[in-house]
Formats: C-alpha cells, sequence, structure tokens
C-alpha cells in the first residue's frame, strides 16, 4: 500500500542521525573504551559487555550519553574485577563529556527540506534520550524555529506514538513520519497506521536493528537521503 501524500498534514522528524550525526560519535567512544580496558579484555569482548550492560541498563537509566557513560563505568569495574584506577575511571568520564560537548553536524539536505516543508506541513521532532542533551543538541542545531512542536520520548513505541499523536489531536493517517531507525521510527507508525519514510544512516546501534521477518509486509518508503522526499511533498500545496 503506497502513502497517500495527498492525504498528510503533519510531518514528524526523528532527530539523531536522520537530522544531525549522533551514532559516530557512540562508534568512536567505543573504541576508546575499548583502549583504555584493552589490559584487561579482547575489543570484541569489551564491546560485547558494553552492550550487554547497556541492554540491562535500558529500564533503570534509559537512552542517551549520560546512560552510556554509567554503562562504560559499571563495565569498567566488572571486565576488571574493580581493579581498574581511577585514572581510567576519569578517563571514561571524560569520553562521555566529550560526546556531550561534540559540534552538531546536520545532514546533507536537512534545512533545505525542513524549510520547504515548513511551509505547507506542521512539523514536529519526536526524539528520544536524555531530555538536556537532546535540548541542547537542538539548541546548537540552530532548527528549532521550524517545528511546531518538539518531543523528547523516554522510548519510541506504539503506545508512544498513539500518546503523542492523541496529545496533539493528530489523525494517524495524517501523520508521516522520518527517521534513520526501522525499529523506533518506521515500524511502530506502521503498526498504529500512520505513515513512515525510512532514511538509513551508515551505522545503527545494534539494539536498533530489526530482522527481515520484522519488516516483512509492512508498508512504509524507503530513500536514499532526506532530499529525496521533497520529491514526494515539495509539490503538495495548502496543508
Amino acid at each position: 500500500m503506497e502513502i497517500d501524500f495527498d492525504n498528510i498534514k503533519v510531518v514528524g522528524f526523528d532527530a539523531d542521525d536522520t537530522l544531525w550525526v549522533n551514532e559516530t560519535y557512540f562508534r568512536n567512544a567505543e573504541l576508546e573504551f575499548a583502549k583504555l580496558l584493552s589490559p584487561y579484555e579482547t575489543a570484541n569482548k569489551i564491546d560485547q559487555e558494553l552492550f550487554k550492560k547497556e541492554m540491562d541498563n535500558l529500564d533503570l537509566y534509559g537512552f542517551g550519553v549520560k546512560s552510556f557513560i554509567l554503562s562504560m563505568v559499571e563495565s569498567a569495574l566488572e571486565i576488571s574485577n574493580g581493579s581498574v584506577p581511577q585514572e581510567t575511571i576519569q578517563s571514561i568520564l571524560n569520553i562521555g563529556k566529550d560526546m556531550i560537548n561534540q559540534p552538531v553536524v546536520l545532514l546533507e539536505g536537512v534545512e533545505e527540506v525542513l524549510h520547504t516543508l515548513s511551509q505547507s506541513y506542521r512539523l514536529i521532532l519526536a526524539t528520544k534520550g536524555d531530555l538536556l542533551d537532546q535540548e541542547r543538541k537542538l539548541e546548537k542545531s540552530g532548527l528549532t524555529d521550524y517545528f511546531h512542536h518538539i518531543e523528547v520520548l523516554s522510548d519510541k513505541k506504539e503506545e508512544n506514538y498513539s500518546k503523542l499523536l492523541n496529545h496533539l489531536d493528530i489523525n494517524p493517517s495524517e501523520f508521516l513520519m522520518i527517521g534513520n531507525s526501522l525499529k523506533s521510527d518506521i515500524l511502530p507508525l506502521v503498526n498504529i497506521k500512520a505513515n513512515a519514510i525510512h532514511v538509513p544512516f551508515h551505522t545503527t546501534w545494534a539494539h536498533e536493528q530489526v530482522s527481515e521477518k520484522e519488516t516483512n509486509g509492512k508498508h512504509y518508503k524507503t530513500v536514499n537521503n532526506l532530499s529525496e522526499i521533497l520529491n514526494f511533498l515539495n509539490s503538495i500545496e495548502n496543508h
């Protein structure tokens, strides 16, 4: 079933790795973390243990850099059997601070797409993660004025989106979500009978990956880059 673009009135955007670079900083941090813990274990094992710790902590800490920092510290203590020196813990904290202080690098075509679509559609930003960090990145991005509403969700499941659309009085059939994660930005929307366009990023966190079975029979559109969206939406007016 094709998306009825004539029916779309509200367009939602994910933030991290849809509007700006994010996952790359986590991958780089993981490499630095593995080097710090190299006296105790192999890089592959360190990576596996860190991911396992992140998954164990999701319900407690949620998503974002701060959760990631805490998981790195806990992993370092466990991998080293509590013998990791104070200097290494400080280095881990510095990795996290460096991530938070990274510049916001917009992906290609973002400003053009938001500027164009904001003339004809109501735009909302729906992201997840640490509230303070996401607010900071949005401020640095210079994109705030394009959005009618900004929501930082604790998670991106069907119930989170349904609650958001109900709160904003948006009919799911008139809503289009755009994002890089099939698990968080696409499938939940399709399942509540909204519309979605997948814009893949070159790297995806393991937690966000889905199987072919999970996407089989689901109706959504995939584009190579954000600018392609204008081929479907740019010509629609009076929304």
